[in-house]
């Protein structure tokens, strides 16, 4: 059993393959997912129906289970902020850093070799498609205990 709130098999899989620095691309229902991203990258089809599953249920799924280091977002065409991209920010919070991109620097930012996993939602809200960058975990507290333990027989022979 996992204890994460995240259990879809193939994300976790392309997660757990992904480190520092990947991308991880989060589109909407009108996003080309099939032929605006890396080819090679992992696809997971969430899109059921028009709304469901929604970006934003995904980003909240994923920013518990992977360090998230920058965001970026499709600009507008015509300039502001859609609610939607007013959603994710709230979701990430203010320490996040976030880019807007125009679209077509957006469609090149998903044809990157960093590209790990594309996530494809029915979500029908414009301008709702999501690019993160993993950023890296910090040493796990537990290392250092290890290392810092008296060494005896059963340690020696490690």
């Amino acid at each position: 059993m996992l204890r994460t709130t995240l259990i879809h098999p193939q994300i976790l899989e392309a997660l757990a393959a992904a480190g520092h620095g990947s991308l991880v691309l989060i589109s909407d229902a009108n996003f080309p997912s099939l032929t605006a991203p890396l080819h090679h990258a992992r696809r997971v089809y969430l899109n059921l129906r028009p709304g469901m599953v929604t970006v934003t249920d995904v980003l909240d799924a994923l920013a518990e289970v992977i360090p998230i280091e920058r965001v970026a977002l499709m600009a507008p065409d015509g300039g502001g902020m859609p609610p939607v991209q007013a959603d994710v920010t709230r979701l990430l919070g203010a320490d996040t850093v976030i880019d807007l991109v125009a679209r077509h620097q957006f469609y090149a930012a998903t044809r990157t070799d960093d590209l790990a996993l594309v996530i494809v939602t029915g979500d029908d809200r414009w301008y709702a498609n999501v690019l993160l960058t993993i950023g890296a975990l910090p040493p796990a507290e537990s290392l250092e205990v290890v290392n810092q333990a008296p060494r005896g027989p059963a340690t020696d022979m490690l």
